[in-house]
């Protein structure tokens, strides 16, 4: 079992912050050069871990990072992957410190303290756990198996470039599993592992009446209201038990078992915590299903933006030309987002009144995703976690998406292990973001296991 000393995890700790200083936020092109710094801060890391063929491949957008340690072709191959770019750190007023100046600082849940900057646990922290990981066994002659590593920086703006790269270098990126670290687990005492994520179809539509806004008392009851007119299409949208109304949205859904729903309801939730963490009264939701289910196994339609009109100061009677909405649909395997879009443009435009001009767009998405526990690759990640934590973990469904899973088994044949180690406490994609220091050093030691553990299945 790898227990790291107290000069490794000073060591590691402090090249984390420096890679966390570096703002990569790759939807902001004023930080370009430093997205192209990241990567270049990714590929040194591997040359010093003991990678080989450590190269910058550039793509139309943000660079990938590759490199790969094979010291036996007849032994198994994992592909590790994980993203170097960042959320933008807005609102600023909301940090309690600099987003990118990264501080230690102990919290209730994290008692050994917690590194608080942006990336530090979506996903820089926990990639570099890997690039660790990987480091210790190279230095302690425990690599049981060959390694590549694929380290992009468009995953916070969608991996637009990271397919033509999957297909494009399809048989240097030939392997056996994948591994990713860019999910979570219940807490630092009961670990558990992400076995599905949910797909994504995001839509925007726009609502245009009169030609120009208009005086709300001389055309007000007279004309179409566009954000009126949107406000209650959006309503139509779901029923009275939180269904969705689409036609056709549920026909591919594939049930859960029961006993796979009892399976579920073993992991430890406290609801009356969790509604007190986000300052609600009360739960809300679709009829016959329980919150977490409601959050991993059901297909949901959210409101994600709403505008038109005079939103400044004081007052100003209107009625705007113009209204608009992004949508996003969180989808359940068998569905597929592109046919769902599909349908819901259909169904919106069906319930549009002939007084407005409706458009609707396709942003993005993406499939759904299950890996299933009869795989060796769980199966190696389960008793990881057993050893290292001293617990069995719960296999557990992800509530989010990451659309390049099911692209890499599209493409490349293989199935996805997600081992994460961050908390759902840890404020991704959130002002005052962080990692436990538990967690990055509980991961770096984790993570060999699971190598030692697939190699050993793998026989």
């Amino acid at each position: 079992m790898v227990k790291l000393t107290a000069s490794e995890k000073e060591q590691y700790l402090n090249e984390l912050i420096e890679f966390l200083k570096i703002p990569s936020i790759s939807a902001d092109s004023a930080f370009s050069d430093q997205v192209k710094q990241a990567a270049q801060w990714v590929a040194d890391a591997l040359t010093k871990a003991g990678a080989d063929g450590v190269k910058i491949v550039p793509t139309k957008g943000y660079p990938i990072v590759y490199g790969e340690k094979i010291i036996d072709p007849n032994l198994p191959t994992l592909l590790v992957y994980g993203h170097y770019d960042v959320q933008p750190p807005d609102p600023l007023d909301l940090w309690d410190s600099p987003a990118f100046e990264p501080v230690i600082k102990k919290t209730n849940i994290h008692p050994e303290g917690a590194i608080f900057a942006r990336g530090a646990c979506d996903d820089k922290g926990q990639m570099y756990m890997h690039i660790k990981a990987f480091e210790w066994m190279m230095l302690n002659d425990q690599l049981t198996c060959n390694v590549k590593f694929m380290i992009e920086g468009e995953e916070e703006v969608g991996s637009d470039n990271l397919e033509a790269f999957v297909r494009e270098h399809k048989e240097e990126l030939n392997c056996d599993i994948i591994l990713i670290s860019d999910t979570g687990m219940i807490s630092n005492s009961q670990p558990s592992i992400t076995t599905g994520l949910r797909g994504l179809s995001y839509m925007e539509v726009k609502v245009t009446g009169p030609n120009r806004d208009l005086h709300s008392g001389l055309y007000g009851g007279a004309v179409a209201n566009p954000i009126n007119i949107l406000a209650k299409m959006i309503a139509q949208l779901q029923d009275d038990q939180n269904k969705i109304t689409v036609p056709g949205f549920y026909d591919k859904v594939i049930p859960v078992s029961d006993h796979e729903r009892k399976e579920m309801a073993k992991a430890p939730f406290d609801l009356k915590k969790y509604i007190a963490s986000i300052d609600l009264a009360d739960i809300h939701g679709e009829e016959g299903y329980t919150t977490r289910e409601r959050q991993t196994i059901r297909p949901t339609l959210d409101v994600n933006g709403i505008w038109g009109g005079y939103t400044g100061e004081g007052a100003k009677t209107v009625i705007a030309s113009e209204a608009y909405a992004k949508i996003s649909m969180r989808l359940v395997p068998n569905q597929d987002w592109e046919e769902i879009g599909q349908l819901f443009e259909k169904h919106f435009r069906a319930i549009a009144p002939k007084s407005v001009k409706l458009e609707v767009t396709t942003h993005h998405g993406g499939e759904p995703y299950v890996t299933p526990i009869d795989n060796i690759g769980y199966q190696a990640a389960h008793k990881a976690y057993a050893t290292s934590f001293g617990v069995e973990p719960f296999p557990q469904r992800g509530g989010g998406s990451i659309p390049i899973v099911p692209l890499f088994e599209k493409v490349l044949g293989v199935k996805s292990v997600l081992m994460g180690f961050g908390l759902d406490t840890d404020a991704i994609h959130s002002p005052n973001e962080h990692f436990g220091l538990f967690n990055f050093y509980k991961g770096i030691e984790t993570i060999p296991l699971f190598y030692q553990n697939y190699t050993a299945l793998s026989k």
